[in-house]
């Protein structure tokens, strides 16, 4: 199982539990940021996660088929005009610390295996608000991009890539493939849709603030496209 942090930090981040949750459902309520919604019906052909790369360790990844319910292939773009930073130059400082881009005051990124530098098969715990680690381990890592899976205990079984490129303008976006690790996550995201909401605000937020580090503007708000897959079969 990956480390988990010290208790000591343990202990601090419950102890900010009900402010992260006040401030993220007040910023929830309150964003102006223009959402453009769209679902569709996918399939297990054009909605199957990345294969995982032969070089890393697939001790304790929690894979799709080790998941509960439909799989959630979900995508989250913005485009951002007249940035100051390159696509390699802002995941440079993401991969530096994550930090810069979460929403700190309801998910915060704690490296508990690896160096400074992020590097395939690094493990990082993000810590939210209730009684949830999220454990997760770097499986690829480019100039411009790099792609997490979950670890046994997370709340999802699958992955999720963070990406950008350039063009006219600096495109972003978090792509996740992944369904709930056990029942109890899938009621929560797919009957109350509660953390499916919750994961929502996460990734948009990731998204504006990436926009920020960057030094531009966003252009169009955010795409939000999500594809549910019942007929659930991969190989890994």
């Amino acid at each position: 199982m990956p480390k988990r942090p010290p208790l000591s930090r343990r202990a601090a981040t419950a102890a900010a539990w009900p402010l992260g949750l006040a401030l993220t459902s007040w910023n929830y309520m309150w964003r102006t940021t223009p959402m453009h919604r769209r679902e569709e019906r996918g399939t297990t052909r054009e909605d199957a996660p990345p294969p995982l790369p032969d070089r890393v360790s697939h001790e304790e990844l929690q894979r799709p088929d080790d998941g509960v319910g439909p799989l959630f292939h979900r995508t989250y773009r913005t485009r951002i005009r007249n940035p100051s930073l390159s696509a390699e130059q802002l995941f440079a400082a993401i991969r530096a610390n994550p930090n810069k881009v979460a929403p700190t005051e309801f998910a915060r990124f704690f490296k508990v295996h690896g160096d400074q530098e992020m590097q395939v098969g690094d493990e990082y715990v993000v810590r939210m608000p209730g009684p949830w680690d999220g454990p997760v381990r770097v499986v690829e890592v480019t100039p411009c991009s790099f792609r997490l899976a979950t670890l046994a205990g997370h709340l999802e079984a699958g992955q999720i890539e963070f990406s950008a490129s350039d063009g006219a303008q600096l495109v972003v976006s978090v792509e996740s493939w992944a369904r709930s690790g056990d029942r109890l996550s899938d009621l929560l995201y797919q009957r109350l849709r509660m953390a499916k909401e919750i994961q929502l605000h996460m990734w948009t937020s990731f998204l504006e603030q990436a926009t920020k580090l960057a030094g531009g503007q966003m252009s169009g708000g955010i795409e939000i496209i999500t594809r549910r897959v019942d007929d659930v079969h991969f190989d890994g």
